[in-house]
């Protein structure tokens, strides 16, 4: 029978030199372990060229003394403070991998029996992590996959702006027009942005006049705002209980807050076209959109956050990647369920729930697969995870072998061979 399970890759070996790191805003520190127990002590190292340099001086020469054939170069998984280096060391002939920080946090109190962390540990930690196999490879995105990544977290960054925006505007205008957000439900649509940049309060409505207001409405809208809905908020501008005192000083704030979420929507929207043309320019970005329920933004962020799906060997090693691969917790006869680590990237997670979300519709192509999750009394956000780790698996699969999606393929294949 078919050994279907992964072999855990090992880089480590009696001809491999471990460099660890320890990242700082400004100063770096760098430990050097050969199989023999030989090392270099701690050393710190700047954050510019010049440290660069001679971190790859002292690496070189270490690994010539030593009679080494092979250098891995493993650090935590941090903030932006590592990036320019892991850029200069991806055109070096080393193999960069990284650390989860929660294997170090629970390392340094194994050593020594302390959770102390100092400058000169930290390295000899992670050090360690990387000897014992624990650590991901590192894919550094070049190319259009860096573009998407940079797009994909400017894009975050901005709908996270923009919903913190939103709910303040939504404060105000409880306050002005409290009858407002009974009317008009989204106060994010045009309309309803429209009207709070020009129209305010209930005496700005109500001066407007009925027929004015419901001409706008539907021209603003382009006639998904109905008569009716103007007449409704027409009344309730007549009959609001906004306070009056103070107005004209939140009205300063509700103007700065509506040219902010403009800005933001702009933002977004040339980043989501930036997605557009970089996307096209991924050899295998034809295989991802094929899957009926995955647009652009989905493939980006994806191929963003991978790197390059390319780099990777097994679908194991990507979902690890995104936090996605299953875990239990079991004793003696007491077996637990599975769930998922979490210890990955969040954005892909998130990427991949809302792409379930799509799949999983009336007319999806996981719709049956997650009806059969539920008949089986799986919860439903238990059943959504399922369906990402099984879309995750899938995108892999085209991807590896450059093909699309195909609906009802097996029941295409059995047809085929019947006849």
């Amino acid at each position: 029978m078919r050994n279907n399970h992964t072999k855990k890759v090992k880089y480590i070996n009696n001809k491999t030199l471990i460099v660890s790191l320890d990242i700082g805003k400004e100063v770096h520190y760098g430990y050097m372990r050969a199989p023999n127990g030989a090392e270099v002590k701690p050393f710190p190292f700047h954050n510019a060229r010049k440290g660069f340099n001679e971190l790859w001086d002292s690496i070189y020469q270490f690994k010539r003394t030593q009679g080494l054939k092979e250098v891995v170069v493993g650090f935590e998984s941090t903030g932006p403070y590592a990036e320019p280096l892991f850029h200069f060391l991806r055109y070096k002939p080393v193999h960069l991998v990284q650390v989860n920080p929660l294997h170090s946090k629970r390392l340094k109190e194994l050593t020594g029996n302390s959770p102390c962390k100092t400058d000169t540990k930290d390295p000899r930690v992670i050090a360690d992590i990387i000897a014992l196999g624990h650590a991901l490879t590192l894919v550094v995105p070049h190319g259009a996959a860096a573009h998407l990544r940079r797009l994909t977290q400017a894009r975050e960054r901005a709908v996270k702006r923009r919903t913190a925006l939103l709910n303040q505007m939504q404060h105000l205008v409880f306050v002005l027009f409290p009858e407002f957000l009974q009317v008009i439900k989204n106060v994010h649509s045009k309309s309803a942005l429209y009207l709070l940049e020009h129209y305010p309060t209930p005496q700005d409505i109500v001066a407007l006049g009925r027929e004015s207001l419901t001409e706008t409405l539907r021209r603003v809208g382009r006639g998904k705002v109905t008569r009716e809905r103007g007449r409704q908020l027409f009344e309730a501008a007549q009959a609001s209980v906004g306070i009056t005192e103070g107005r004209e000083s939140i009205l300063v704030e509700v103007n700065h807050l509506s040219a902010a979420i403009k800005h933001e929507d702009h933002l977004i929207d040339s980043a989501e076209q930036q997605m557009d043309y970089y996307v096209k320019e991924m050899p295998y970005s034809y295989s991802m959109l094929s899957i009926k329920g995955m647009g652009i933004v989905t493939v980006a962020g994806l191929i963003g956050e991978v790197g390059d799906f390319g780099a990777f060997s097994t679908i194991a090693e990507v979902m690890k990647l995104a936090g996605l691969d299953l875990y239990e917790v079991s004793s003696g006869n007491h077996r637990g369920r599975h769930h998922i680590s979490k210890r990955g990237r969040a954005l892909m997670r998130k990427l991949l729930y809302f792409a379930a979300l799509s799949v999983v519709r009336k007319q999806g192509i996981m719709h049956k697969d997650y009806q059969k999750m539920l008949a089986r009394g799986m919860p439903k956000i238990k059943a959504l995870v399922a369906i990402s780790r099984k879309l995750l698996g899938l995108v892999f699969a085209l991807v590896r072998n450059r093909t699309v999606y195909v609906t009802n393929y097996h029941q295409i294949h059995i047809l085929e061979r019947a006849a």
